[in-house]
């Protein structure tokens, strides 16, 4: 039997995965979203359309916390498209939690009188239908909408993401020592999204604002492949 590598299996996956998942899928928005396929594997990132995403949360536990904060921002590989930029402040299912509000002030008034996840996930999965979703730590934004559209719908929801986060890992990992800087005693290089943009000069934004967050993650990903890959790069290098 003849064992795919690890990227050719995601290649495979992805593009027959969402084939299978438009048979199964009960909700019409869930058949029109996978309906509308992925790209192959081997389309240059150059010609991939995408979507940056950052969401705020209740918590960090995507059983226990809800979406509180939804921010979209159409990109590809060279700009970003702000005039079709969508944000929605979100009421959850759970209680607030006061370090959540201290992190990114939304507070009980805030979202007395906003939309439940449901009234706004037409708008949401149309703007990401067909294009690869942009993040960066990808265990927020999957875990978190996955669970609620189990929640609502008695189904989840399956997407591939290129993680800026996990891309910085691999980059970092490429030009440096490794495990040397260990017995060096070099401190551990933060790969939050701050942090990230600074070492391509980016400019710093007030973080944990959806919209913003999802605005620094897409710039960030637009110097990450200017700075280190071509336009020809297979997107199958950069998803997961």
């Amino acid at each position: 039997m003849v064992k795919l590598n690890w990227r050719k299996r995601q290649e495979l996956l992805w593009s027959s995965r969402f084939e299978l998942l438009a048979d199964k899928a009960q909700d019409a928005r869930l058949q029109d979203f996978y309906g509308a396929g992925v790209v192959a594997g081997t389309t240059a990132i150059g010609e991939v359309p995408m979507v940056a995403m950052d969401f705020e949360t209740t918590g960090l536990d995507p059983e226990s916390d809800g979406i509180i904060s939804i921010g979209l921002v159409e990109m590809n590989h060279q700009r970003i498209t702000c005039r079709q930029a969508r944000h929605w402040i979100l009421k959850p299912r759970e209680d607030l939690k006061s370090d959540a509000v201290t992190v990114h002030g939304i507070t009980h008034s805030k979202v007395e009188s906003a939309p439940d996840f449901l009234t706004i996930l037409d708008d949401m999965l149309a703007l990401l239908a067909g294009k690869i979703v942009v993040v960066h730590y990808r265990s927020i934004e999957r875990k978190f909408l996955h669970a609620a559209l189990k929640s609502r719908l008695g189904e989840g929801i399956e997407f591939p993401v290129i993680d800026t986060m996990e891309l910085e890992v691999r980059l970092w990992r490429r030009h440096t020592a490794g495990m040397m800087e260990r017995y060096i005693g070099q401190p551990a290089v933060s790969m939050r999204l701050a942090d990230s943009r600074a070492r391509y000069n980016l400019p710093f934004y007030n973080p944990h604002d959806a919209l913003t967050d999802a605005l620094a993650c897409g710039e960030l990903l637009i110097a990450q492949l200017a700075n280190h890959y071509s336009p020809d790069t297979p997107v199958k290098e950069l998803w997961n």
